[in-house]
């Protein structure tokens, strides 16, 4: 298959690209570069990706550009590119990223996750793609204090913007399902982390900070629950969704949505089943580190939730899969990535 991934010098993009090579896939890869965290660790994701894969120039493209550019779109979809079969899946993985930034700056997230978006399904459409994978958040449950999180949970009550724009995205992918028929499957993410992973994320700021002897600052007193979900899951959770949705003609909505049971629509949780105190994180952190944290109580922040619990029974009945990598292992693995990557070992 050709397959397109935008986002792809993102973490999650980087290893969903690596595993669809790895299974012999074509890759085109798309991004900006964005400033939101480091883009130095961006561009090395580009450049491993290119160093393992691209060594005959044809298996892996990428091409820099924004969601907000039709013209860069445009350049994705043209004719003239050495991929010898037209893009038949898209895996939207870019967007503004952050709960907590899209306080700061909701314009960000206005064109990337809105316009952005719109962009790119939109020109998926013209161009007859196969099916259309975008990535959500667990963030579209907002504060709902029922647990575990399934899919027909109510998700009309957003409490931050970040999580506004996701469910925006959902409810567009819904419309072109049922306008165009365009197959269509929103991918709920919980709490991903892994090597390669985030530098604004708990795991990777954590970890930096213990190595420099600076304090951590733990928000709501650390009496936080999350669904932390280990990168080779998510990517087996993809895989395995594309596979089945080239296989399924009759891709269709969840059974409990009688009236619209002829829209090629689904959304799936993608998380571990298992959430973990976040103390209970901090302390797998220092015994793979070997070092104490210096520990700084604070109270929650604006948009934050304080537990997220995924029920991935509709993930598993569909593929058969179930994420389930253990918090002491995906942390082992980032560590072993991190200490090495930042030249401590």
């Amino acid at each position: 298959m050709n397959i397109l991934v935008t986002g792809a010098a993102g973490f999650i993009g980087f290893h969903v690209c690596k595993r669809l090579l790895d299974e012999g896939n074509q890759v085109l890869g798309f991004d900006n570069f964005n400033s939101y965290y480091d883009s130095n660790l961006k561009k090395n994701r580009i450049k491993e990706l290119i160093n393992v894969y691209d060594k005959n120039g044809t298996l892996f493209d990428f091409i820099e550009g924004d969601l907000v550019n039709l013209f860069d779109l445009k350049k994705v979809f043209s004719k003239d590119r050495y991929l010898n079969s037209r893009i038949s899946v898209v895996i939207h993985l870019a967007a503004q990223a952050g709960v907590r930034y899209s306080i700061e700056n909701p314009a960000a997230y206005v064109q990337s996750n809105l316009v952005g978006f719109c962009n790119i399904i939109e020109i998926s459409k013209e161009n007859n793609v196969n099916h259309f994978f975008y990535a959500s958040s667990s963030s579209v449950y907002g504060g709902n204090k029922k647990l575990p999180f399934e899919e027909d949970d109510r998700v009309d009550k957003p409490i931050s913007l970040y999580a506004a724009t996701k469910k925006s995205n959902e409810l567009i992918a819904y419309t072109y399902s049922h306008l165009f028929k365009l197959p269509t499957t929103g991918l709920r993410f919980f709490t991903v982390y892994g090597p390669w992973g985030r530098p604004d994320m708990a795991l990777f700021k954590f970890t930096d900070s213990i190595m420099r002897n600076k304090p951590i600052r733990v928000f709501n007193h650390g009496n936080m629950l999350r669904d932390f979900t280990y990168i080779d899951d998510v990517v087996a959770s993809i895989i395995s969704l594309i596979k089945k949705s080239v296989k399924n003609k009759n891709y269709l909505t969840n059974k409990t949505d009688e009236s619209f049971d002829k829209v090629p629509y689904k959304v799936f949780n993608i998380g571990n089943s298992s959430p973990t105190k976040l103390t209970d994180y901090i302390k797998s952190i220092e015994r793979n580190l070997g070092k104490k944290a210096e520990i700084i109580l604070d109270e929650m922040q604006p948009g934050d939730v304080e537990a997220t619990y995924s029920d991935t029974n509709s993930l598993e009945e569909y593929i058969n899969f179930r994420p389930n990598t253990s918090i002491e292992k995906g942390i082992e693995e980032f560590i072993k990535w991190f200490l090495d990557y930042y030249g401590y070992s």
